[in-house]
């Protein structure tokens, strides 16, 4: 059995007479096997010494052919140009091309606009399967680690998109870094393109499609200041907000959490980011949400998943204000029924107003306490939900609050990081109920 390989330009009229003669020898010669690479005329030089050197040879010109000795083991043997493998053919096989020049010089520029449209062909089903370019910061927290199996399950992005993961953290967490990679690995998620760990800051973000800001700066008694722990954020996000802006991509979406300054860390990535924009930066509230609705879940003795459209206002990790003039309930146990999407409103089923005013609001500030300790599922399940809402849409007609940047709805001053109602439905209905 013979192998031979042939490589040229797509527009070299040489490699089109080769190659037609190395057609003929296969479809007339049972023990001939032929097998084509074909060069853009931009690509084939360089192409061509890498070969070259790979294999020890010499030869400046297009074509190439040489035959592979598979049955021997090592490199395979060079034959030459055009003229070598006429010879070859010649002297093996009896067989010679009288091909015009003409003829030749057709093919060769059908040649050129096959390989053009292959390539065009082939970059646009990279396109289609392009993934999704997803980073992580301060990736060596406990609430990455939750958030990874969420996001690779295809329940976030949809069943269709593959992402690819990239985990950032300082390099003393590089160990850390290569465990998860390894872990996350060994679990095999269909959608997950690759995973990846980085400790160089200068190559952060290339290609970002989303970048989840997990870095937290936390207050320690007798050691942090509020002051300094503002300093040591706004120096991380002056990092960050350039690179950004030099390595992702234009419409790259930024969500900021974490257990303190979350507002904080949406305005500066802005701040610092001229270019970013301020419509694809919001701070993720759901945490402080979730839990509102479970306190009221368990007052009133029923499923949490049943209590919907409670607001949270203001400053994430701040000062809030846990709204429920406009929460529902389904599904709730009372004396009125109805079906599946039939809802009543919470303050009507609450019939203790001691609890609702004031102890439902004083309790309001253990709710960033208990969302601060959490061991990272409600923070990473509060991310996952936030970027389903973000791609896929909300519920219809249910609210869902998002720290955004203010243009100045519901009479917020213009220019800050607030947290308010996201779903544009619903806008006009609340801002009725809270005029300025």
């Amino acid at each position: 059995m013979a192998k031979l390989v042939l490589a040229g330009r797509a527009d070299c009229p040489q490699y089109a007479k080769a190659e037609l003669l190395a057609d003929y020898l296969q479809a007339n010669l049972p023990d001939v096997r032929v097998h084509k690479v074909v060069q853009h005329p931009g690509r084939w030089e360089q192409w061509l010494r890498d070969v070259c050197e790979m294999n020890g040879w010499e030869h400046k010109w297009s074509p190439i052919i040489w035959r592979e000795l598979l049955d021997r083991g090592g490199k395979g043997l060079l034959l030459g140009g055009l003229s070598e493998f006429l010879e070859y053919a010649q002297h093996y096989y009896g067989i010679t091309s009288i091909m015009l020049t003409e003829e030749v010089l057709d093919i060769a520029e059908e040649n050129l606009q096959a390989h053009m449209e292959s390539e065009k062909e082939q970059e646009e089903i990279r396109s289609l399967i392009n993934p999704l370019q997803i980073w992580i910061t301060s990736a060596s927290a406990a609430t990455c680690y939750q958030l990874i199996p969420l996001l690779a399950s295809g329940d976030v992005f949809g069943m269709t998109t593959e992402i690819s993961i990239h985990l950032l953290d300082a390099a003393p967490f590089k160990e850390r870094l290569s465990g998860i990679v390894m872990e996350v690995e060994d679990m095999a998620f269909p959608l997950l393109r690759g995973i990846s760990g980085h400790t160089e800051i200068d190559k952060a973000f290339l290609q970002a499609d989303v970048i989840i800001v997990l870095d937290d700066i936390l207050l320690e008694r007798d050691t942090q200041t509020t002051e300094n722990c503002i300093r040591m954020l706004s120096e991380i996000c002056q990092v960050y907000a350039p690179l950004i802006e030099k390595n992702a991509k234009s419409g790259v979406r930024i969500i900021s959490t974490g257990k303190t300054f979350v507002n904080l860390k949406a305005m500066m990535i802005i701040t610092y980011g001229p270019s970013i924009k301020p419509e694809n930066v919001i701070a993720v509230a759901t945490s402080w949400e979730s839990a509102a609705k479970a306190m009221l879940a368990r007052k009133l003795n029923m499923n949490a998943a049943g209590v919907k459209d409670v607001i949270v206002w203001g400053n994430i990790t701040g000062c809030t204000y846990i709204d429920l003039s406009h929460a529902k309930l389904y599904r709730c146990d009372s004396a009125i029924w109805g079906p599946a999407n039939f809802s009543r409103p919470l303050l009507n089923l609450i019939y203790d107003s001691k609890w609702i005013n004031p102890e439902f609001i004083s309790a309001q500030s253990s709710l960033g306490s208990h969302v601060c300790h959490c061991a990272g599922m409600l923070s990473a399940h509060a991310v996952a939900t936030a970027l389903r809402y973000w791609f896929h849409g909300s519920p219809p007609g249910e609210i869902v609050s998002m720290g955004i940047f203010s243009e100045g709805q519901f009479c917020i001053p213009e220019g800050i990081v607030f947290s308010m109602p996201e779903k544009r439905i619903a806008l006009k209905e609340i801002h009725e109920m809270h005029p300025c």
